[in-house]
């Protein structure tokens, strides 16, 4: 029995040793073939420690003197200060890292850089100690440090959204011109613009019909819902309008609806936002009486959807490669192109090839290169510099989410409410609009000047 029993513990050990070395290196090669989602990765880890500092912070930050004392005697600041505080160090510390690697990955165009290989795709041991020491290094600040940070935050998180908008504007435009282009010699292509076309009409008029039923009940006086999700209407009707005005020459329907999709999904968004406690807000009275695990669901869909967007606007290489490329203009063409980006190695913007067993620097790890850096002078697949500075501004991003912009503490079970957070889903749902609009008009008002 006693032999069986040494046997099988034998056999599960190495069990667990195979599957831990399987998963190391599984996770290493990934790494190494995306650093994208290597960085989103260790992004998301920083939300939810946020997150979960945000309500379980208190016991921690009176344990840090610079910070207690910076109390006034007799006077403790509330739960929620705490949990504000722990988030935006948490913030500041992604935006020094990633604000850090934008400015020194600028230039970087070519896979023979140094910066590529050693830096953006390798040292992984390196960077995950530098993403650690940049986490724990704003503990060390005091308060005040921290509220002027807040500030900085509440001023450069609206980068990100209108990051999210030029994007918005800019993908649709080229779907639909790729898409008409193609239909020249196969209509198939455009009974699928059509189509998308109609879903995105759909999906406005779904949007509204949501918003009518969630947030305008008609034993409520909500004079202030009503107008709002009247006026979205009416902005998906005019850029809709706008696009086949005379004076527009390369307006179509399908950017149109498209982006009045996402003018409609901001407005629902905003009303979404409103306090729980507010009687136009249905859908609020439904979460409250939600369990946790769904609210925790709902929380956690809205940080990851949040990181996807950094991810793609991030990733995008067309939309703002002239600000990152130089005035030579390298760079400036797309550089993921087909279906490769829809496969794991696409992640990076190249084809799948056997890896080639060699290190990539930094931290004594043995990696295999992929096939995009087995080439010595390649384009690299995305700005870099982009990538880091997208992620710094959502950084700011999220500290704003989770602490209601700074305006009041978010309860224990909410991200994003208050009305703070309605009113700048409310201004960005204009912008857009108004941004989508000057694209379409901006050619024949100033016909001397050339928009790309």
């Amino acid at each position: 029995m006693f032999l069986i029993g040494s046997l099988s513990s034998c056999v599960a050990s190495t069990a667990a040793a195979c599957a831990c070395t399987v998963c190391t290196c599984a996770s290493r090669e990934a790494m190494v073939r995306s650093a994208r989602l290597a960085w989103s990765f260790l992004f998301t880890l920083s939300m939810i420690l946020a997150w979960i500092l945000r309500d379980f912070a208190k016991p921690l930050l009176m344990k840090i003197p610079w910070i207690v004392k910076s109390f006034n005697k007799g006077s403790m600041p509330s739960d929620e200060w705490f949990g504000a505080q722990a988030v935006y160090r948490i913030s500041l510390g992604n935006l020094l890292l990633f604000g850090s690697l934008a400015l020194v990955m600028m230039g970087v165009k070519r896979t023979s850089d140094r910066r590529d290989t050693q830096l953006h795709h390798g040292s992984w041991l390196i960077k995950a100690a530098l993403w650690t020491v940049c986490i724990l290094l704003p503990f060390l600040l005091p308060p005040s440090v921290i509220n002027a940070y807040s500030w900085v935050a509440r001023f450069g998180s609206p980068l990100f959204l209108l990051t999210q908008m030029v994007i918005v504007v800019d993908v649709t435009q080229a779907w639909n011109d790729a898409w008409v282009e193609a239909g020249d010699e196969d209509e198939t292509w455009l009974y699928g613009l059509l189509a998308a076309t109609l879903g995105a009409l759909g999906g406005c008029v779904a949007l509204a019909a949501l918003c009518f039923h969630f947030f305008a009940p008609a034993s409520q006086d909500c004079s202030l819902n009503l107008t709002l999700i009247s006026l979205t209407l009416v902005l998906v009707v005019v850029m809709a309008l706008t696009s086949f005005h005379p004076a527009v020459e390369a307006g179509s329907l399908f950017p149109a609806a498209a982006v009045g999709l996402y003018v409609s999904y901001m407005g629902y968004s905003a009303l979404q936002s409103e306090p729980r406690d507010y009687a136009c807000n249905g859908l609020g009275a439904r979460l409250g009486a939600a369990s946790g695990a769904t609210l925790a669901g709902g929380m956690l869909l809205t940080l990851l959807s949040v990181v996807y967007s950094a991810f793609r606007a991030g990733s995008n290489t067309q939309t703002f490669a002239g600000a990152w490329a130089g005035g030579n203009g390298a760079g400036a063409e797309p550089l993921l192109a087909g279906d490769a980006e829809l496969t794991s190695a696409g992640l990076d913007g190249v084809a799948p090839a056997a890896p080639r067993g060699m290190d990539r620097g930094g931290a004594g790890e043995g990696a295999a290169l992929p096939a995009r850096a087995q080439e010595e002078d390649a384009p690299v697949p995305y700005c870099y510099a982009q990538f880091y500075a997208v992620f710094a501004l959502a950084s700011m991003y999220i500290a704003m989410l989770m602490t209601g912009w700074g305006a009041t503490g978010q309860p224990k079970d909410a991200v994003d409410v208050g009305w703070t957070s309605v009113w700048v889903k409310i201004v960005t749902q204009w912008v857009a609009a108004a941004l989508y609009c000057w694209t379409l008009l901006a050619p024949s008002l100033f016909p001397d000047r050339v928009f790309g």
